[in-house]
């Protein structure tokens, strides 16, 4: 529902407006002074700005250069009993879209309000195109020719112009946000905003008035009514990041979206019918926090109608040095000097392709922002990454628990009982791949990729 703030000291022609507005479907604040209009533009959005031009104290021009300060995309039309053309001038040449005189005709101002409206949505739009064509150009995740990403960018090329609703998951930093906006910026929903919250980051108190707004009233200091992230989005795509750290209570409201389409705000008891495309995202197992009671069952199963699995970085090993040589161009931007890094040492890629990334992608694009930033020549060598990565040092053979004066290396410790057991399974089936992955519950690409991290040798017939 569009916006529109009318600002005039006459209280007769206030209320006129606000009832002829509201009855063409606009949701109206009003303002019996420049100086209060000034205050609530400061606060919050709105798609029209309708303002006297004389009044006391602020007069149309200073609410006029207040919103083209605040938001210069929204519109402001001028209405005034004094109408001269050195007024309308001035009102023009300062932003203004449009400027009336009073006494006015009612279906003359109701066709401005509307193309005015229109010439804002069209502004939100290509704003919004803008935004979406800059984070194309970041969709660092979708680098890779691994047949684990393969399938990700075949399954969002076949739903991204369906309706229906997404449930995405993966660990941390494999890019979940980045599928949610690749869906949405090449659906159906592409010229509507994309809306995004992260259920874990906002406290249970906020996150209701967060998703669905409130009237003015509802709560201390709601002094006015405030629209919600749901609502802006309509007829886009809303994203719940980390939907399984939403608390229950959240969950049920949640639920009531998906199944009816609409919402009511906090302290309201109006519903608001919304058009939405759902994506929601966690790293959560959804299906044992059900098992657990701590999600709701009809609400998984609402989000589970197209699952995406993200792979991590570690089951998608060859994508690695595709995805380092991005994030050095993307990073040499930054370099001072022109000694830009021209590459990496053969032994660092190496390094990298054996470490497990616990961070996926976002930990691997730390690591490669900070060895540009390290490197003193134009190839990146090993003692510009991280210890975790670069250590010299051997993983001891015998395990031991950590202890307060003796810390151990979970991860080198781990990558030596791998390489133990991959030995183990290949000296049991004579060296043959095929017979010791399945020994190992492993595929065959990935025992020979481990084979070949381990430098150890196997062989890929089978004997007759």
């Amino acid at each position: 529902m569009n916006s529109i703030l009318v600002v005039d000291d006459e209280k007769s022609l206030r209320d006129f407006l606000t009832i002829m507005l509201e009855n063409e479907g606009y949701a109206v604040e009003t303002a019996s002074s420049g100086e209060k209009a000034v205050k609530l533009i400061l606060e919050k959005e709105f798609d029209l700005v309708l303002t006297d031009f004389r009044m006391k104290k602020a007069n149309g021009i200073e609410v006029l250069e207040a919103v083209k300060k605040h938001n210069p995309i929204t519109p402001v039309v001028l209405m005034t009993a004094y109408a001269s053309a050195e007024t309308a001038v001035e009102a023009m040449k300062k932003g203004a879209y449009d400027y009336i005189s009073k006494p006015f005709n009612v279906e003359d101002l109701q066709l401005t309000v509307k193309n005015a409206i229109e010439k804002k949505t069209l502004a939100d739009q290509n704003h919004y195109l803008k935004s979406a064509l800059k984070d194309k150009f970041g969709f660092d995740n979708f680098i890779g020719t691994s047949l684990a990403m393969q399938k990700i960018f075949r399954l969002i090329e076949k739903v991204a112009d369906s309706n229906a609703t997404i449930l995405i998951g993966g660990e941390s930093g494999t890019g979940k946000e980045l599928v949610a906006k690749a869906i949405h910026f090449n659906g159906a929903r592409k010229n509507y905003r994309f809306v995004s919250i992260n259920c874990g980051a906002v406290p249970e108190n906020l996150l209701e008035s967060e998703l669905f707004g409130y009237e003015k009233g509802a709560f201390t200091g709601a002094d006015s009514s405030k629209v919600g992230l749901m609502e802006i989005a309509n007829k886009g795509t809303f994203f719940l990041d980390e939907v399984g750290e939403a608390p229950l209570s959240i969950q049920v409201k949640l639920l009531r979206v998906l199944q009816e389409r609409e919402i009511t705000r906090v302290g309201g008891n109006k519903t608001i019918s919304i058009d939405l495309r759902i994506v929601a995202a966690s790293n959560k197992d959804l299906a044992k926090a059900v098992n657990n009671k701590t999600f709701r069952e009809d609400l998984y199963y609402r989000l589970n109608v197209i699952p995406v699995e993200l792979p991590p970085l570690r089951a998608r090993v060859e994508d690695i040095p595709l995805l380092i040589k991005h994030f050095i161009n993307k990073y040499n931007e930054d370099r001072q000097g022109e000694n830009k890094i021209q590459g990496i040492h053969p032994d660092a890629i190496r390094l990298m392709e054996q470490y497990s990334w616990p961070g996926n992608v976002r930990e691997l694009e730390n690591v490669i922002e900070r060895a540009v930033v390290l490197e003193v020549g134009d190839t990146i060598q090993i003692s510009s990454l991280p210890d975790g990565i670069s250590g010299d040092a051997e993983p001891s053979s015998e395990m031991t628990l950590p202890s307060s004066d003796q810390p151990v290396d979970l991860e080198k410790t781990l990558d030596q009982i791998e390489k133990k057991m991959i030995r183990g399974a290949l000296d049991q089936s004579n060296g043959i791949i095929n017979k010791a992955a399945k020994q190992l519950n492993l595929s065959f690409r990935s025992m020979r990729y481990r084979i070949q991290k381990h430098k150890l040798k196997g062989k890929e017939e089978t004997d007759n």
